[in-house]
Order: structure tokens, then sequence, then C-alpha cells
């Protein structure tokens, strides 16, 4: 009796052993291994480098850009804004209150910034987070509306800017799933000059 729980817990205790090898080693080390030779940029958080190797951010992360020369990204619920370690939504349900407020200062506030009328329709994305906080991307029609203001703001004809949103413009993934999309990060960048 005593023999058989000693093989028992020999048996148990080996394959706590391979399994610990196994899955807390060697598939980690193959992933590893896999993703830094098939996808090395994807794999290493996608960082923007600028000259000298300066990380200006990732091209998976939102961040925040203040200031009329520059293209805004989605409003962010995670912790102060952008912050990676608090990201999550707000949670509010669409009859609540506070959200309904929200919007419509957000509202409010982007028609002010991008000189429009109170009658123009404001998309879905420039006054409501996203589920993450962390959402790097607007959707073109964001992107066309807040034009006018960068290119006044930057001395640049409103054509030019509209090429540079085409340019970076990120189709539906598969030709089917989502809607297309804009970089706010590489948008601002390529405006800058540092892409």
């Amino acid at each position: 009796m005593l023999k058989d729980i000693f093989i028992q817990l020999r048996t148990a205790l080996l394959a706590v052993a391979l399994l610990a090898v196994l899955l807390c080693g060697a598939y980690p080390l193959a992933v590893w291994t896999m993703a830094q030779g098939l996808f090395p940029w994807q794999a290493n958080g996608s960082l923007l480098i600028r000259e000298r190797g300066v990380v200006v951010g990732s091209a998976l992360l939102g961040q925040r850009f203040d200031g009329t020369a520059y293209f805004h990204p989605r409003p962010s619920a995670a912790g102060g804004g952008y912050d990676a370690a608090r990201s999550g939504g707000s949670n509010l349900g669409p009859t609540a209150k506070k959200l309904v407020d929200t919007v419509k200062k957000r509202v409010a506030d982007y028609r002010l910034e991008n000189g429009l009328g109170p009658e123009s329709p404001i998309p879905a994305d420039a006054v409501t987070a996203s589920g993450s906080g962390l959402d790097p991307h607007i959707s073109v029609r964001n992107a066309l509306l807040q034009a006018r203001r960068v290119a006044k703001a930057r001395g640049l004809n409103e054509a030019v800017v509209r090429k540079k949103i085409a340019d970076l413009t990120t189709g539906r993934d598969l030709g089917i799933l989502g809607e297309a999309r804009v970089n706010v990060l590489m948008l601002n960048l390529d405006l800058d000059g540092k892409r």
C-alpha cells in the first residue's frame, strides 16, 4: 500500500516536472523563436523608431496628440488617457447619463475644434472611446473631418493632407472585416516628416 503511494507520487512529480519543462520552457521558446524569425517587427511591439534609435511609439497603441497641427485619436478611457497599464473601457451602458453627457460634450468640442456646423454628422469614433482605450486608428471619415484644421495649422494645402490620409489608409482586414482606418501616430509622423 505504501509502495503504491510512492509510485503514484513519483509519477505525479515526474508529470509535473515534464509539463513544467514543456509548457514553461520549450513551448514558449519555440513560439518566441518562430515569431522572431517570421514576424520580428510585430513580435517586438511594432515600434516606430526615429533617427538615433529613439522610439516614438507603437503602431499598435494609441497615444495623445494635442494641438491643432496634429490629428487627434479616439478618446481614451484608459486611466488618465492612453495609459497601457490601465487599459480598458468605461463600461458605461448606452443609457448611462454620464456617457450621454460625455459624448454630447465631445461632439460640441469636436465641431468647434474642426470648424463644423451644428448639423454636421460626427463619426462615432471621434467621440467614443474604444474597448481598450488604446485604439491607434481612426476612421477615414474622422481623419477627413480633421484635415482642414491640420492643413491650416501647418500651412499646407488641404489636398496634400488628404493625399497623406489616402496613402496611409488601411483597408478592411481580409477585404471584409472591419472598416477602412488610418493609424494616427503614423499619419502625424508622416506630416512631421519623421516616418
